[in-house]
């Protein structure tokens, strides 16, 4: 979760101290709260650890995730395995997120001990997965808190892998859901697909294919990510023009004329800046990542224009008027069905990416 490097020692030394502290004062496990069983993994909501309360109410989006980020804490590879240990960890990165970062509580939505423990992080993201129609709005990465669920894996993972049980704990909690909001195994990333930092480690970043293969064994589908072009300055085509289109859906001052000139390079930089993205003015895998997501049935507007322009560009004409009807959605469900994905007629992020490919 650490924005820029790992290992993070002010980060790392916030929260032993934390841990250290809390060591006397362990509340008797699952004294107030308690482990919610879920298909997959037990997970121990806020109560159960002795979270304080969030200094202002949580935002509930009327919306599901379109997808899971994953990260690693960047804090010691401990050796103590117990839910005490877990339960500490969980009021320390409290503390840290609301008293140095000023947030109104934990960022993420869960959090994955060393010793497989599952926790909820920030209050009422249990209750809404159950539900599995809404979401909490959450603090774990830029660009993508309204959308996407965040989990948290004790430890660093630059040089080691975690250890085989919490593995096993997060696949079931990505199943878990993934079941729950319907999500395809695929939608799991890690942070550093959207932020400049090098969370969730090599090793554990690594570990996303198998990860989604794993989660994809146990709920179907297609674990193949997307792969996105690298565009930048002195390109030209269709892809530029849908790049475009999409920078100026997030308020980019530019023309799409497909030419990748001085205008669209600083509408790339000043869209990576705003994301804490990496501000190189190439358009790749975080710019993508942050830029795209599902279009469907009913929608409007210049993302709209970029499928529309994409899916002409792959021989299935479709009128660019930026209005998502049923045409369109007809010609997505078709180029769907000749690439090998879900004719479901949403163009989702790995759509766009097979349509920019």
């Amino acid at each position: 979760m650490t924005p820029v490097s790992e290992p993070n020692p002010r980060r790392r030394a916030f929260l032993t101290g934390g841990l250290a502290l809390g060591a006397s004062a362990v509340l008797p496990l699952w004294a107030a709260g308690g482990a919610h069983a879920l298909d997959g993994p037990a997970v121990a909501d806020t109560t159960a650890w002795g979270a304080r309360p969030a200094s202002s109410p949580v935002r509930l989006l009327p919306t599901p995730p379109q997808k899971i980020i994953v990260h690693h804490t960047a804090t010691a590879n401990v050796t103590d395995l117990s839910r005490d240990q877990a339960f500490r960890l969980a009021r320390a990165m409290q503390n840290w997120a609301m008293d140095e970062k000023q947030w109104i509580d934990t960022g993420q939505h869960f959090t994955v001990s060393r010793g497989a423990h599952v926790l909820e992080g920030r209050h009422s993201s249990l209750s809404t997965l159950r539900g599995g129609t809404q979401m909490v709005e959450s603090a774990h990465c830029t660009g993508q808190n309204t959308v996407a669920v965040g989990i948290e894996n004790e430890g660093t993972y630059t040089t080691v892998d975690p250890r085989s049980e919490q593995y096993a704990a997060l696949v079931e909690l990505c199943a878990y859901l993934c079941r729950q909001y319907g999500l395809r195994a695929y939608q799991i990333y890690g942070h550093r697909d959207f932020n400049a930092t090098q969370c969730p480690g090599d090793r554990l970043y690594a570990l996303l294919p198998q990860l989604r293969r794993d989660v994809a064994a146990r709920v179907g589908g297609d674990p193949t990510a997307p792969v996105w072009p690298l565009l930048r300055s002195g390109d030209t085509g269709d892809r530029v023009r849908a790049l475009q289109h999409l920078l100026v859906r997030r308020g980019a001052a530019i023309t799409a004329d497909g030419s990748f000139g001085p205008a669209t390079e600083r509408a790339v930089r000043d869209f990576q800046t705003l994301t804490t993205a990496t501000a190189d003015g190439y358009a790749g895998n975080q710019t993508w990542h942050q830029l795209v997501g599902p279009v469907r049935q009913g929608d409007s507007g210049d993302a709209v224009r970029a499928v529309q322009l994409l899916l002409t560009a792959k021989g299935v004409p479709t009128d660019p008027d930026g209005v998502f009807g049923s045409g369109t959605a007809a010609s997505v469900a078709t180029f769907q069905s000749t690439a090998g994905l879900p004719a479901d007629g949403v163009a989702d992020a790995r759509t766009f990416s097979r349509l920019l490919a």
